[in-house]
């Protein structure tokens, strides 16, 4: 049976807004049976030897999938949409528009999010033309995705895909000030239109009865 690595107990600021969650919820919209691996963060369970053989950079998520072991969220997501022929168009051209959004939402949308999300956590105050630089790339980014989900339900095709479970779990966990999406009612109506789904609920819900914060 498919073994995920995921947490059980994380910092509380982490919780809820952790990469198992994206793994975990499109297990749920695929109905694929697995085996939950909790792993304790604070107790360092990230930092064993056995975990860094299935994890090369010591992070959550991974997967034991009958052998076949992967890290990295974006891996996982698209790995499992072609083994059950699920959320990923079976034809070539289908299947590369979602690897083109996977990779859009995992390099260039996510990326000036966590830069600034970091310097929000380390900044003493008195770093305001890095952060000046820091809102101004992620709202290139948000922009530009803004003027492409004008008139789209969703990024990558016409059909829900793994590519709106990454972009939209970046939306979500990656945006602590609020006023940085505020300008752009087509990403927060897609944003909200994904986390809508049942499937997420149920991923939601689960993990936050079981995921402790340390």
């Amino acid at each position: 049976m498919l073994k995920l690595y995921g947490f059980s107990k994380v910092n509380a600021g982490a919780r809820t807004h952790t990469r198992d969650l994206r793994v975990l919820w499109a297990l749920e919209e695929m109905q694929l049976p697995f085996e939950m691996v909790g792993m304790d963060h604070p107790a360092g369970d990230l930092s064993s030897g056995a975990y860094h053989r299935l994890s090369p950079f010591d992070q959550i998520p991974a997967i034991d999938d009958d052998g076949l072991v992967l890290s990295e969220s974006g891996a996982i997501l698209v790995h499992l949409a072609k083994k059950v022929g699920r959320l990923i168009p079976g034809d070539s051209a289908g299947e590369a528009q979602v690897l083109r959004w996977c990779f859009a939402a995992l390099a260039t949308v996510e990326l000036p999010l966590m830069a600034l999300m970091v310097h929000d956590w380390t900044a003493d105050g008195g770093c305001a033309k890095p952060r000046e630089f820091l809102v101004g790339w992620g709202h290139r980014a948000l922009g530009n995705l803004e003027g492409w989900l004008a008139g789209r339900e969703f990024v990558a095709t016409d059909e829900f895909t793994v590519a709106d479970i990454l972009m939209a779990h970046v939306l979500s966990a990656g945006i602590k000030d609020s006023t940085l999406i505020a300008p752009y009612p087509s990403l927060k109506a897609y944003r909200d239109r994904c986390l809508a789904r049942p499937a997420w609920t149920r991923a939601f819900q689960a993990y936050c009865q079981r995921v402790e914060a340390a």
